[in-house]
């Protein structure tokens, strides 16, 4: 088979990968060794960055069709009781959305079938073969490879890539469930994720309830020995705990699903090896704590995904497609020594220097500025590559065939010039990769040229030509 990439692994970061190139008219394969989805939740939510890439391809509003409304909560930063307020990042979506990842995955994966892209699930990679032309992986020949298989690549390991950085400390379990009975103390409505910790006995859980009668529930031992990563999560340890901090009146009713996870942080140094690049956990993994692995991944896809289409058709210009390791490998680093502090900070067997480092933190974080800066941060809504102005706000505008808005003119996944005001500007060396649109917005802004992935590469206010920014972007 012949294909122009090959994607290894059918997460949200491979699958969202997978629907850029298609978007893009680029051949792709999904190969993932696993013959079904797996059902467990894992992120129950999105983050706002998220949320805004999706909505950049018009992914966002079907996958909230059957989502039922619910409370609104700020984000959080290692579980303080303090709502990480994301409006003054003027953002549509300023609070966590609540699509599961298993549904994000779900919705992603059956796109690509409805459009016929084969995603061969049972297909595990033993060998790779690379030269100056493509990439062999058993009977498929592609151009490019993209290793989208996990904190496990097998992808890095058989090119024999290091993942440096830190083993795990500690081990602790996430399960689907559902409760056969159940104390006062168990959250029946949606609250702040804060108000979902609770220790006890040892143990420390969160709790909280999902859709149709279900729970998830995070849990660890706080002190002495605890199971290995790859022991399997068993039903009577998950009653042991819910029992220890729920009191003996809570019992589990059935398990679902469950899966152990550490603080391991690692990250490979290049992103791309030849014609091989690496995105999501397969380049970076961390403690899972306020849906960062997702976030990431999905931006890794939208990043990589249209430099690598211009590869592909021909027309991207001199060091595009390197520029996927520029841009990406600082924000997930940032990432990483996020997620150890927060692991330092939300251990509840903490000596008296660490509750006082929370404590300091939770005042800190009460105060407009230092909220303003972590809730940028935990949302992805404060990226910024080096030489780009940031993200495009979605703003509304009136266009001659009537209101849109910015996100909705990016939905090609082209390139848009967007003219905000009356000074003509011709772009016809770059009519097939970017679209040109005249709009007004009721805000005060100026004439913007957007990049697929919905940062801005240039504006009426710089001193460099436009024709110079095209160029540099779009070849």
């Amino acid at each position: 088979m012949k294909t122009e990439v090959i994607v290894v692994g059918a997460g949200p970061t491979g699958l969202m990968l997978a629907n850029e190139l298609t978007l893009a008219g680029v051949p792709v394969v999904v190969l993932e060794k696993q013959r079904t989805r797996s059902k467990q939740s894992r992120a129950g939510a999105l983050q706002p960055r998220t949320a805004e890439v999706l909505d950049l391809r018009g992914l966002l509003d079907p996958l909230l069709d059957g989502v039922p409304p619910g409370a609104e909560f700020g984000g959080h930063f290692a579980g303080l009781p303090v709502e990480l307020d994301c409006r003054p990042w003027h953002t549509r979506h300023p609070y966590p959305v609540r699509i599961p990842q298993a549904k994000l995955e779900a919705f992603l994966e059956q796109r690509l079938v409805d459009q016929g892209v084969p995603v061969l699930r049972g297909s595990e990679v033993s060998a790779i073969e690379q030269d100056s032309d493509g990439v062999t992986v058993g009977d498929i020949r592609g151009s490019y490879l993209v290793a989208c298989d996990g904190g496990h690549s097998t992808v890095r390991k058989l090119l024999g890539v290091p993942f440096p950085g830190t083993a795990g400390t500690m081990s602790s379990a996430v399960a689907d469930l559902t409760l056969a009975s159940r104390s006062d103390t168990v959250p029946s409505t949606s609250e702040h994720f804060s108000r979902y910790f609770k220790s006890a006995d040892g143990y420390m859980t969160i709790l909280h309830p999902m859709e149709g009668g279900l729970y998830r529930m995070i849990f660890g031992k706080v002190t002495g020995e605890r199971p290995d990563r790859e022991t399997p999560v068993t039903a009577a340890e998950v009653d042991e705990a819910l029992q220890a901090v729920y009191g003996p009146e809570t019992r589990l009713g059935e398990l679902r699903e469950a899966s152990r996870f550490s603080d391991a942080t690692r990250q490979v140094e290049r992103y791309r090896e030849g014609r091989v690049f690496f995105a999501g956990d397969a380049a970076h993994i961390h403690l899972p704590i306020g849906g960062q692995g997702v976030n990431l991944g999905i931006q890794d896809a939208v990043n990589l995904g249209w430099k690598l289409a211009a590869t592909v058709n021909g027309w991207a210009p001199e060091g595009l497609l390197d520029s996927y390791h520029t841009e990406r490998h600082p924000v997930a680093a940032r990432v990483l020594r996020t997620t150890r502090a927060q692991g330092m900070i939300v251990n509840p067997d903490q000596n008296e220097g660490v509750a006082a480092v929370r404590d300091m933190f939770t005042e800190l974080l009460q105060l407009p500025e230092t909220n303003y800066y972590v809730s940028g941060l935990m949302s992805g809504l404060d990226t910024q590559y080096a030489g780009l102005g940031p993200r495009v706000i979605d703003l509304d505008l009136t266009t001659l065939d009537g209101p849109t808005r910015v996100s909705q003119l990016l939905q090609s996944g082209r390139g848009l010039l967007l003219s905000l005001d009356d000074t003509p500007r011709s772009i016809d060396r770059w009519s097939d990769r970017v679209d040109h649109v005249t709009a007004k917005a009721d805000d005060d802004t100026t004439t913007v040229l957007i990049r697929p992935d919905g940062y801005i590469a240039w504006s009426a206010t710089d001193d460099e030509p436009l024709d110079a920014a095209l160029t540099r972007w779009f070849g």
